[in-house]
């Protein structure tokens, strides 16, 4: 019996959609410092002059990947109460960012301030503005929620230092090095890291929102 031949599989082709999305799967697996035009013609299986038919230079494709990880970000629903619609979109925006470490850095450089980018950006100015806020004080809030975002973010993709597990170790050996009787309070926050946590239990960025959100809402006018 002949035997049939095996039709070699068809391969993708190439588009800028799948070279933003193979630079986005590099600097999550690798990070931000990996990606280069030659490491990502490798990912995608080309030569690297075919990158350039799609993407104009690595700065362009820095532009596009912060541009997909904005798109991620849910943005406030029109209608929501003003605090519940913040904290949503800033719970997003905290998530994603976390999820891809290296877009926080990024977008503080400038990069990738397009569409999806403003939109997001408009999107919290104007849940601010719709709650009653003046001018001025939008902008103060935007400000510290943004500074809380970004730089609470920059704090924990910062601190990764290892898995849950292995920092309540770290810990606990640091403690049983520390001199108690001389940072009594350093040791009293320590342990309250090496405690079990409930589930329901407020998180540290969470916290953090709260505090901001409250403040500002004393700021609203009374009348």
């Amino acid at each position: 019996m002949a035997r049939t031949a095996r039709r070699p599989e068809r391969r993708r082709p190439l588009s800028r959609e799948r070279v933003i999305g193979a630079a986005i799967s590099l600097a999550d697996a690798h990070g931000i410092d990996a990606l280069s035009m030659r490491r990502l013609a490798q990912e995608l299986g080309v030569e690297a002059m075919s990158v350039y038919h799609h993407v104009a230079n690595k700065d362009d494709i820095l532009d596009g990947i912060v541009q997909v990880v904005a798109e991620e970000i849910e943005l406030p629903e029109p209608g929501m109460e003003w605090k519940a619609a913040i904290r949503r979109t800033a719970g997003s925006a905290h998530e994603v960012l976390v999820r891809h470490p290296w877009a926080a850095n990024l977008i503080l450089s400038g990069a990738g301030s397009g569409v999806a980018r403003l939109r997001y950006m408009d999107g919290i100015l104007g849940v601010l503005r719709g709650a009653g806020f003046s001018a001025d004080m939008t902008d103060h809030g935007y400000h510290a929620l943004d500074s809380h975002i970004m730089g609470f973010t920059l704090w924990q993709v910062g601190m990764n230092l290892g898995t849950e597990e292995e920092l309540k170790a770290m810990a606990a050996d640091f403690l049983k090095q520390l001199d108690v009787s001389e940072f009594p309070y350093l040791a009293e926050h320590i342990e309250q890291h090496l405690r079990p946590r409930d589930g329901d239990e407020v998180g540290e960025f969470e916290f953090g929102l709260g505090l901001i959100l409250d403040g500002l809402e004393r700021l609203l006018p009374t009348e």
